[in-house]
């Protein structure tokens, strides 16, 4: 009696995971985290070391023109958003995912990160501070719209970046300039303050440009212990529109690596993009068109940034995807594979594992070099604490998602 033939394995589906993209997303979030290491305060205690005076500057933001690495971690995380998009799209209608099914997700990850984001910033207040410029409610405000992008044809996803950040441009550049006699003081800022332009630029001037007077409309919509008057970073509400095109950059980035291009292909988009976007951000701010201003998103930043996000990324993809050096990517993998969860305890988790450490191990133990170094070596700590945690929820393939 012959035996039933043996039945066909089933082939084995490899999926492409491009780890460059979890080592960049990491690499953003450690940037973040690093932030406890107080790494700004060398230059303090050794004023004359030009290299602590480089080391500052990248780990804080500018004060209004300009871009330090530290103006890099908004960006990239936002810049991410988009990378993912493609992948997230393909999966879902791999497993039978309809449209809309996708857009109702991308419709309540949306509202949800917008609350997630508010939550956070009223930590430290009495009453919900309704704020809408944190990194989490500018994504959620724009990211159920880029959705919508992403599903349209490809020419679409060029004109969006284009229209949004022209537009935006146009919008600003017809608004009226701020009167000679303006009342800075009043709104934060000091009269003799080195940042303000004249002319043409003033209408992107900290507290008094367009942006700035829509939120004086619009967050006194909402209950308040006081009228809302000015942000003191010079942060703002609208900023989530050129938010979007940081987001379409990424979708664009996302698409190119997903497509099964050569490596010369790649080369010509990435590199075509890169010198594109350096060279128009360049161009506008030296001629004073638009500044390049993190705190309002200008599309001179948004350009800026876009390239710089576009650089590192590829970069990477050079490193890690094509050349297959990876080892070293493994604590940033860990980071970036639970980016929401550490975000939140960064914000949540700081004080209460440094009242942990105090109460434990005693303030000496970090005054060991000096009273002056114990914020760094606490942080250190903290972010030590953090990571054990990541770690630990990464080997049991726990990942916090929305």
């Amino acid at each position: 009696m012959n035996s039933p033939p043996s039945p066909t394995p089933i082939p084995t589906v490899t999926v492409d995971r491009k780890i460059s993209i979890d080592a960049y997303r990491g690499m953003v979030m450690f940037l973040m985290l690093a932030e406890m290491l107080r790494l700004d305060r060398l230059a303090e205690h050794f004023p004359n070391v030009k290299f602590f005076q480089w080391i500052q500057f990248h780990t804080t933001h500018v004060a209004w023109e300009g871009c330090s690495l530290h103006d890099l971690i908004q960006p990239g995380f936002t810049f991410l958003v988009g990378v993912a998009m493609p992948f997230s799209i393909a999966s879902r209608i791999k497993r039978g995912g309809s449209t809309k099914s996708m857009l109702l997700h991308a419709a309540w990850r949306s509202v949800a990160l917008v609350l997630l984001g508010i939550v956070l910033r009223s930590l430290a207040y009495d009453q919900t501070n309704y704020t809408f410029d944190d990194t989490l409610t500018q994504i959620g405000l724009g990211y159920f719209f880029v959705f919508l992008i992403a599903l349209a044809p490809r020419w679409v996803h060029y004109a969006s970046a284009a229209a949004i950040l022209i537009l935006f441009w146009v919008a600003f550049s017809i608004s009226p300039a701020p009167p000679a006699d303006f009342d800075y003081p009043a709104v934060g800022v000091p009269t003799d303050w080195p940042h303000h332009y004249e002319g043409f630029a003033s209408r992107w001037n900290k507290n008094s440009n367009l942006s700035w007077r829509f939120d004086v409309w619009f967050m006194n919509l909402f209950p308040r212990p006081e009228p809302f008057t000015h942000a003191d970073g010079g942060y703002a509400t609208l900023s989530f529109f050129p938010t979007m095109a940081t987001m379409i950059f990424g979708l664009i980035a996302g698409l190119w690596l997903k497509e099964p291009l050569d490596l010369k292909a790649r080369w010509i988009r990435f590199g075509g993009a890169i010198v594109f976007g350096f060279a128009i951000a360049f161009l506008l701010q030296w001629t004073g068109i638009c500044p390049n201003v993190k705190r309002i998103w200008t599309p001179t930043f948004a350009l800026f940034s876009g390239a710089w996000c576009m650089t590192w990324l590829f970069a990477l993809h050079l490193i890690c995807d094509v050349g297959r050096w990876q080892g070293w990517t493994f604590p940033f993998v860990v980071i970036g594979a639970n980016s929401i969860l550490i975000y939140v305890m960064s914000w949540t988790l700081e004080e209460p594992i440094h009242e942990f450490l105090h109460r434990h191990f005693g303030e000496g133990l970090f005054e060991v070099f000096g009273r002056s170094y114990s914020g760094g070596l606490i942080g250190a700590a903290t972010m030590a604490i953090m990571f054990a945690v990541l770690l630990w929820l990464y080997r049991k393939r726990v990942f916090i998602k929305i």
